[in-house]
């Protein structure tokens, strides 16, 4: 991966939206390449249950910045370090249904095991980048979103994992920054907003 492609990027930034958050974009160096670190979320939890996503969560008033905020939630998600995370940069601020502005830190961290907070994070997943920048794990769909209008959604499929919503948003600008990975010119589907979601992530909404 081109870290300095990412360090270089001039993100966007959001700020109108009602609530800030922000999440770790973690990535595992290993001898195989690197891997790109997720949380499944709970079954309890209210918002986006068992869906894949990155650590992080939404700013508290003592975090002195999203940074803060991004370190706070991956110590507490999985037991992250805040020392061991080398930030390499930001992707854009992007904006979720649930009315947050979400802000994602590219960051290094080391390659080890990482224990979940049974409370939010039901499993910690690590997915190879070779897999997911393999276009025969990939899919979109061009739909009628009820809050962000025609919006184009991403599916990755590794390892028995589907990677999609606004996770899968982050995860197509990090690749297209830091590798050779391009999202096809043109979706597999056009959907409409009462049209079924893949039956992997039906579950998740």
């Amino acid at each position: 991966m081109d870290y300095d492609r990412v360090a270089a990027y001039d993100p966007i930034v959001v700020e109108d939206e009602q609530r800030e958050a922000a999440v770790i974009v973690p990535v595992v160096e290993r001898t195989e390449g690197e891997a790109i670190l997720f949380t499944k979320r709970a079954e309890h939890l209210t918002d986006h249950p068992g869906q894949m996503s990155f650590p992080g969560g939404g700013r508290e008033p003592e975090d002195d910045d999203l940074l803060a905020t991004a370190l706070r939630e991956g110590n507490e998600e999985i037991g992250l370090d805040p020392m061991a995370v080398n930030v390499v940069g930001r992707l854009d601020d992007i904006r979720t249904i649930t009315h947050y502005s979400v802000r994602p830190f590219v960051s290094r961290i080391p390659d080890r095991e990482y224990r979940p907070n049974d409370e939010e994070v039901a499993e910690v997943v690590t997915l190879p980048v070779a897999a997911l920048t393999d276009l025969g794990n990939y899919e979109s769909e061009q739909r009628d979103h009820p809050y962000y209008g025609e919006i184009r959604l991403h599916f990755f499929y590794v390892d028995g994992y589907t990677v999609w919503g606004a996770t899968a948003r982050m995860l197509v600008q990090l690749l297209e920054l830091a590798t050779d990975w391009r999202m096809p010119p043109e979706p597999d589907r056009y959907t409409g907003p009462d049209d079924d979601l893949p039956p992997s992530v039906r579950d998740q909404v």
